[in-house]
């Protein structure tokens, strides 16, 4: 077979091809090197003596994937599903990144997913099991799955100096949502939770993107609410000042945090396709 992003590909003109044997019957072909979230256009052919011919022509599309270098948390990669608020037609994946399900409950353990620190990538730090050390790093990418705990002086960041630019748009630095998608900024945070039956832990859950009270870790590394739920915090790419705007909400009560947190906190990501 021949394949190409391009329609109609020849063995001359393509993007990948296989050479599967001779003579007649049936044959089988594995694709590879193939770019996530792509259409790509497919023909099988047999070349004789007299020349090569094409068969049919069928197309498909790959399916997003994540950055490369990222450590997933369980045995598989978070599915991307999409889900769509029909009030403000944002499209959202359905579950936090990390969590197994989308939420049964807003307490749903299985649907938590990871905690991330604002503007890291998904290189392990994120898992809840994670490890801590004291000893922030200089650099974008630490090279370590560790939280980074910090002290309770401000900025509150994992990296010294810091670095604004990290989490914003689908090729930020160290955005951790699979292709086509990035973090959501403080006003599309606002605008979701605008959307909700009631701005609280109860409407989050009930409004189409079912968002679980899924705790976090403080500075020091340890859970918020002691790791099984009872508050929930969603980060955004928006920065304030030195800290970072999110989502922060209890059974009863939601808000758009007004000066932001430490970005050393580990809370929960939701990626909007972009």
């Amino acid at each position: 077979v021949v394949w190409s992003i391009s329609s109609s590909p020849t063995i001359l003109n393509n993007d990948g091809l296989t050479s599967d044997g001779t003579g007649i019957g049936s044959f089988t072909s594995n694709l590879s090197g193939l770019l996530d979230n792509t259409l790509y256009f497919v023909r099988a052919y047999a070349t004789n003596g007299v020349g090569t011919q094409y068969g049919n022509e069928i197309s498909f599309m790959t399916l997003p994937g994540y950055p490369t270098g990222t450590i997933h948390c369980s045995t598989f990669p978070t599915a991307i599903i999409d889900v769509v608020n029909p009030t403000t037609g944002a499209i959202w994946m359905d579950r936090n990144l990390g969590a197994s399900q989308v939420a049964t409950t807003s307490l749903d353990a299985a649907a938590f997913g990871d905690l991330y620190q604002w503007g890291r990538a998904a290189d392990g730090h994120q898992c809840r099991t994670s490890a801590t050390t004291s000893v922030l790093s200089n650099v974008d990418q630490p090279g370590h799955d560790f939280f980074i705990i910090t002290s309770a002086t401000s900025p509150n960041d994992w990296r010294s100096p810091q670095n604004d630019i990290l989490w914003q748009g689908i090729n930020g630095v160290n955005n951790p949502c699979p292709t086509g998608y990035r973090l959501p900024t403080e006003v599309e945070l606002d605008s979701e939770m605008q959307s909700w039956s009631s701005i609280t832990g109860e409407g989050a859950f009930d409004s189409p993107l079912k968002l679980p009270l899924a705790d976090g870790r403080n500075t020091t590394g340890a859970f918020v609410a002691g790791g099984g739920g009872g508050g929930g915090y969603y980060w955004s790419s928006t920065v304030s000042g030195t800290n970072s705007k999110h989502i922060d909400m209890i059974q009863t009560l939601a808000s758009i945090s007004p000066v932001g947190n430490g970005r050393s906190l580990g809370f929960s990501v939701r990626c909007i396709k972009d």
